[in-house]
């Protein structure tokens, strides 16, 4: 089966398989990415897990073997990325090794890549039947500073609390790294018991992009990825809640001299929606780039904060608006904050802001087309929402797109939670 994006889809031992087959690479680009629900009791566990596969495998226990071997793949590049999308916790390894035709080897480094990635995952060095204590240890460090730097880091972690402010009954509070408070009570013993569940239970879809197909990678799948999964399991849609009866404001205090001021508003469009294209727009006009409304009207004329903008999560419909202020600014911040809401939701959208915020998304989805791993990372949305949408189709409903269909999405956005961090001496 091909899609409309030219990925060749497939499945083999419990693995959903989508190859790109493309001369336009010099390299292979392989993603595989595993996927499992966001849950309190296994977020720490398998977030960690990829840190300790990465130590070591039977073949190369020891980390620096491990990393030879991908120079002796002629610097093939390997790593690991651990995200959220909507509901979902995604552990994600990316391969990149050079086509074959390009250097003089005598073995195909397409299959030795399969080789190691494959024993990367079902295949890592064991002490007394599970993981080696050490490895542990070492990387449940590596993940206590990473959890530690964003609570340093005031920016990232004013905008983590306000999700987790916002969601506090749903998974997506969750961090994907994890909770520092799990990770003393990890050990080789439980963590490779919840390795052998999640290998057995998450949802895998392994990609490659370059001059290969379907049934070469399937077979290398066979060969290379020793699992014994049964049927190929789905997604389930992530829980969207768009209803909102009043706005919350949380109020924190840490020592910091700039007031950090989040918000956090829900809606019901998502990446399946025939809206999205629109709900992409409105993100756009209100705070996804320079020429946007908060920029410029909270941070250029106002010249009320240091920073000001706004994400969307299409996999969830949440809209987050992040913003650097003085403290004593915090009344004005919101007024005319909630302002450009009200403005968006009244239709107030100028022909500027429509045709530049077209022109930065057209070369956001167009530059994307320049690398192999953005191509794979497109189709991954495909896979997560159970929508199949063509870049050159997204380009096509964004030019359809109205400043009536923004003033629509605009009013699907509702205002959940205003979430503001200011420091200590402050009253």
């Amino acid at each position: 089966m091909t899609t409309k994006t030219g990925f060749e889809h497939g499945q083999a031992g419990g693995i959903r398989i989508h190859v790109l087959p493309t001369r336009r690479f010099k390299t292979f680009a392989i993603s595989l990415y595993a996927g499992s629900p966001l849950a309190e009791d296994t977020v720490t566990r398998t977030a960690l897990i990829p840190f300790v596969l990465r130590r070591g495998t039977v073949s190369y226990p020891e980390t620096r073997a491990f990393r030879e071997r991908l120079e002796q793949l002629y610097g093939a590049g390997f790593g690991f990325d651990v995200y959220k999308r909507g509901d979902h916790q995604i552990v994600h390894f990316r391969m990149d090794t050079i086509n074959d035709s390009f250097v003089k080897s005598k073995e195909s480094l397409l299959k030795s890549s399969f080789a190691f990635l494959g024993e990367a995952l079902t295949s890592p060095v064991l002490e007394n039947g599970v993981f080696r204590g050490s490895y542990v240890q070492t990387e449940r460090d590596t993940v206590r500073k990473k959890l530690e730097a964003i609570v340093n880091d005031k920016i990232r972690y004013a905008a983590e609390r306000c999700i987790e402010v916002m969601c506090r009954n749903e998974p997506y509070r969750l961090h994907p790294l994890g909770q520092r408070k799990d990770l003393d009570g990890i050990t080789p013993e439980n963590l490779y018991q919840s390795y052998k569940k999640w290998l057995d239970e998450a949802v895998f879809d392994l990609y490659v992009v370059g001059d290969t197909n379907l049934e070469e990678v399937k077979n290398l799948v066979l060969e290379h990825f020793s699992m014994n999964r049964g049927a190929v399991s789905e997604y389930a849609a992530s829980v969207v809640r768009s209803e909102v009866s009043e706005p919350q404001t949380v109020i924190e205090k840490l020592e910091i001299n700039q007031g950090k001021l989040n918000l956090g508003l829900r809606s019901a469009i998502t990446y399946r929606d025939d809206d999205y294209a629109a709900a992409l727009m409105y993100n756009g006009i209100l705070g996804g780039y320079p020429h946007s409304k908060l920029f410029i009207n909270v941070r250029e004329k106002a010249s009320l904060a240091y920073y000001a903008s706004s994400r969307y999560d299409g996999h969830k419909g949440i809209a987050t608006i992040q913003s650097g202020i003085e403290i004593q600014n915090y009344e004005k911040a919101v007024d005319i904050i909630r302002k450009q809401l009200d403005d968006m939701a009244a239709g107030v959208i100028s022909e500027t802001e429509m045709t530049q915020t077209k022109a930065m998304i057209r070369n956001v989805v167009k530059e994307m087309q320049d690398s192999a791993f953005e191509l794979i990372a497109y189709d991954f949305n495909r896979v997560i929402s159970g929508k199949e949408r063509a870049a050159d189709e997204l380009l096509e409903q964004i030019e359809q797109v109205s400043a009536d269909d923004v003033k629509r999405a605009a009013a699907a956005f509702s205002l959940d939670t205003i979430y503001f961090l200011k420091g200590q001496k402050e009253e």
